[in-house]
């Protein structure tokens, strides 16, 4: 074999090592990157199942029929208000005072929606918007409630109005549809965050 033959097959033999080091590099670099976003993946459904966890626990309580004398004095008053509509106005907002203590939670998942939904699609969001309907509801019920208790005299339509406010802002033992609700948002935010927590998620 000549010289030329020699140097030759060495450059062969360079210009394939490089290759294949570049090869495993890249090969690296794309498992480490699938690794890492797995890694976020999981955090952020742990995240979110566990503040949807958080969220449902703060909804019960602030739908418990039990009450304390202070709760909702913290309302101000509006002018010419009847000391019969103060009491109606201030037991309305004891629904309105509970969420607003434990409003951060709510924030927090709010925050975490968008990063949800850019991570794992709209689709997969949906039980955040289910989430902040029923929040909705519960403070609109309770905003409404508190014209109705205020009234002197009502009628059998305001009647049926009040019972179906105070069925959404106070939780029952039985038919409770808000407890429902809720229960189908948990199951809902559980079939998809437990798969990617798992790791069986892509």
């Amino acid at each position: 074999m000549s010289g030329e033959e020699f140097k030759m097959i060495l450059e062969i033999i360079n210009t394939l090592a490089i290759v294949i080091a570049s090869i495993v590099a890249i090969c690296g670099i794309s498992a480490w990157r699938k690794e890492f976003q797995g890694k976020r993946n999981i955090e952020l459904a742990e995240d979110v199942l566990a503040l949807f966890y958080e969220a449902i626990d703060a909804i019960r309580a602030i739908r418990s029929p039990l009450g304390y004398l202070e709760e909702g004095a913290t309302r101000k008053p509006q002018d010419g208000e009847t000391p019969q509509q103060k009491q109606a106005r201030d037991q309305a907002y004891v629904v309105r005072e509970r969420y607003e203590k434990r409003q951060e939670v709510f924030n927090k998942l709010r925050s975490k929606r968008y990063q949800f939904k850019a991570r794992f699609g709209t689709e997969k969001a949906k039980p955040f918007d289910d989430l902040n309907n029923i929040v909705i509801e519960i403070q609109v019920s309770a905003d409404r409630l508190a014209d109705i208790w205020s009234l002197d005299r009502r009628s059998d339509e305001t009647e049926k109005r009040r019972l179906e406010y105070e069925s959404v802002i106070w939780s029952r033992p039985e038919n409770d549809n808000i407890a429902g609700r809720l229960d189908n948002v948990i199951s809902d935010i559980e079939r998809i965050c437990r798969p990617i927590i798992k790791g069986s998620s892509n």
